[in-house]
């Protein structure tokens, strides 16, 4: 007979699988505006700079956020400049024109207020923070849980969902792919 425990914890098993890539899960890719609590403005990605000073619907306040794993990693690119945020190995909020080093992967927490965290996925315990000015904050001057790495996700101004419905297809032997005719 098999007894259940009843205590399980799960989150070193989503710890585990957060941190492999994953080739299986769905790429997914979502536009909003991350609302910096202390500042009061959006985060800008201006090229190799990055603030904390845009306003609603300001076009580099618009960010494509990526997920390729299991859990709750995210790479973050500006829609206007296509440069990614990343953390230099000093603490430094950059912008890269290539995103896929580790230094450009970040952990989203979503925390009981409804306010998100995104912690560095390479350097452990640094969070991306802004000042009341809106100046970027050095990755081991910021804590969990200070409001200055509090942010909220916010669709651009008359911007609905981007994200576009998944269909479901099988592919057999029998059957073929179907592929979308160009209209010449």
């Amino acid at each position: 007979m098999f007894v259940a425990e009843e205590n399980v914890d799960f989150r070193i098993n989503v710890e585990n699988q957060t941190r492999a890539r994953d080739d299986v899960s769905r790429k997914q890719l979502r536009l909003y505006q991350l609302y910096s609590r202390t500042s009061g403005k959006h985060i800008q990605v201006l090229g190799r700079r990055i603030s904390a000073k845009g306003e609603d619907g300001d076009k580099y306040a618009q960010l494509l956020v990526e997920t390729d794993t299991f859990g709750s990693q995210v790479r973050i690119k500006g829609k206007e400049t296509d440069f990614y945020l990343c953390m230099n190995r000093k603490g430094k909020l950059v912008g890269k024109p290539d995103g896929t080093s580790k230094e450009c992967v970040f952990i989203e927490k979503v925390l009981e207020n409804n306010y998100t965290e995104l912690m560095s996925a390479k350097y452990s315990g640094w969070y991306v923070g802004f000042t009341k000015k809106g100046r970027p904050r050095k990755g081991p001057k910021t804590r969990e849980n200070q409001q200055d790495v509090h942010f909220m996700k916010r669709y651009p101004k008359g911007q609905v969902e981007l994200q576009k419905p998944f269909k479901y297809t099988t592919v057999t032997k029998r059957t073929k792919r179907i592929r979308p005719t160009n209209p010449s």
